[in-house]
């Protein structure tokens, strides 16, 4: 259906999913006839990417999420081939699971799953995970997604001892097998089955791109199974290859529902301009942004169970689109900022900003019409808790109007497999739209290698600092000292000193000055 030109307000509703976005909430109304030429290179634009075109070519690859869902759009018969196979693999190793016909290295049925991935290999399977979560599913799921020790720990520790880590399947996500956040959590798991006498292969399974330095390693055939990533899906939009398919299904997931609604909301989103929730959206962007980056996107869910919807679309709106140059080569510094938690916890924190702030911000509200399983009791003046939760909803949406702020409520009628399938697809697009409004390339992400760059530096420097005073034990310098021996920055290497004096017996911190001491 096409948007519609009520009195006073613009709606979006597909009647036959329910999918609804409502725009009435905008200080100008969208001008779909202004925006034309823009509409009609976007949509051409998306169209050449799902053919196979070319789409990020700054690596030179095609880039085809799309295609998870609906493998017979693949540009060739190969792709879409592998793509089938791969969901059938899962399904099948699924069903071997959950059934028992594979165990653990104890000969026990496996009971919960630990996934170690970092970014997009995290991001969205945490979020689908905590959102479709119920007391029906048939494993757990805990995650791994930094080389924080502490939370290591705390990981393991919630997994449980010797028993319970024997039925944890562990899966390792890598697409190039060379990330260090990733590398450092497997050896952690693997020390912690080996401290258990436990045979970690024989739980782990890992999600790697073919030829990768993981897939290609000496105890590559160790593992349990293995599952393929492939160039044509970033990280970002990896949640429905089997990077979150085949944690998902381990937990319960009805992972058909997942990309069949996404897959519904692909179609919608090749439709024409009026016709198209994810092209509305980004024009929505585009309106309050004028093209410039600098904006702040609040996205308010007021439902607990999308809590993590704003932080899995920090990664894909913010990485997709904050860039430093455009397709010409020419700096625009375009981004698009996210932050947001959840209704109504945020009338009592940052809403105060956003109502009476600056005006450099606006809301994307999600809300779903579905309360909770069975009927709700009245609590007060006639209302049920879900009916206040609507209220606060709207009141604050009414809220932000009134002081000119714009927002837009996109609602669907339940938190499900099906429609978060379809909230995942519906922004994918709209950030795929945007960055052809700007003409930014969404599909690179080359400023995230700059922080992995200097991190090696660090590490490196640090090396040298433990080496320089573990050959003189005893003798105290301090950071200025030590950092003009070793042509380092004095910044830098205090951190790293207080850091070495805080984790390492060895090295002592006095008076300001650090030294090797004997053990």
């Amino acid at each position: 259906m096409k948007i519609t030109d009520k009195p006073n307000w613009q709606l979006y509703l597909d009647e036959a999913s329910g999918l609804a976005l409502d725009f009435g909430g905008l200080r100008q109304p969208l001008d779909l006839a202004a925006y034309a030429e823009k509409c009609e290179h976007a949509l051409a634009a998306m169209q050449s990417l799902e053919a196979g075109a070319i789409a990020n070519p700054d690596e030179g690859r095609m880039v085809g999420h799309y295609w998870l869902r609906r493998p017979e759009i693949a540009p060739t018969l190969q792709i879409a081939a592998e793509i089938t196979e791969t969901q059938q693999k899962i399904s099948d190793f699924v069903q071997k699971i959950h059934t028992g016909a594979i165990v653990g290295c104890t000969g026990h049925p496996f009971t919960q799953v630990l996934v170690i991935g970092i970014g997009g290999s995290s991001l969205g399977p945490v979020f689908v995970s905590q959102a479709l979560k119920s007391q029906q599913d048939k494993m757990r799921l805990y995650f791994i997604d930094n080389t924080d020790p502490d939370g290591m720990d705390s990981v393991f520790a919630a997994i449980g001892g010797h028993d319970a880590l024997a039925q944890t399947l562990v899966i390792v996500i890598s697409k190039s097998g060379g990330t260090i956040e990733t590398q450092n959590a497997l050896v952690e798991t693997q020390a912690m089955f080996a401290s258990e006498g436990l045979d970690f292969y024989a739980n782990a399974v890992r999600i790697t791109q073919r030829g990768s330095g993981f897939d290609t390693a000496p105890d590559a055939e160790k593992w349990l199974a293995a599952f393929p990533m492939w160039n044509w899906v970033g990280g970002r939009t990896s949640v429905l290859s089997a990077v979150g398919l085949l944690p998902l299904a381990l937990q319960g997931v009805d992972t058909g529902a997942l990309l069949a609604g996404a897959a519904v909301c692909d179609e919608l989103g090749r439709a024409e301009p009026a016709a198209n929730p994810s092209l509305l959206l980004a024009l929505f962007w585009l309106s309050e942004t004028r093209g410039e980056g600098g904006s702040l996107l609040a996205v308010l869910p007021y439902k607990d169970r999308l809590m993590l919807l704003a932080k899995y679309l920090q990664q894909l709106v913010m990485e997709s689109l904050g860039k430093e140059f455009d397709l010409a080569g020419r700096e625009v510094r375009q981004g698009l900022a996210v932050l947001g938690n959840k209704g109504s916890s945020d009338q009592h924190s940052y809403v105060q900003q956003l109502v009476a702030g600056p005006r450099n911000a606006f809301v994307v509200f999600i809300e779903a019409l579905s309360d909770r399983e069975g009927a709700s009791p009245v609590v007060r003046e006639a209302s049920t808790s879900g009916d206040y939760l609507q209220a606060f909803l709207l009141g604050t949406n009414q809220a932000l109007y009134d002081h000119g702020q714009s927002s837009v409520i996109i609602t669907v009628p339940e938190v499900s497999a099906y429609y978060v399938g379809m909230l995942i697809a519906l922004f994918e697009r709209a950030v795929g739209f945007y960055a052809d409004f700007v003409g930014v390339n969404a599909y690179h992400q080359p400023a995230v290698e700059f922080g992995k760059k200097a991190a090696g530096d660090i590490i490196s420097l640090k090396n040298q600092a433990y080496q320089y005073l573990a050959a003189r034990p005893g003798e105290a310098y301090d950071a200025a000292a030590l950092a003009g021996l070793l042509g380092a920055s004095e910044r830098q290497l205090w951190h790293i000193l207080r850091h070495l004096a805080a984790n390492h017996a060895e090295i002592s911190e006095q008076h300001g000055g650090f030294l090797y001491v004997s053990e």
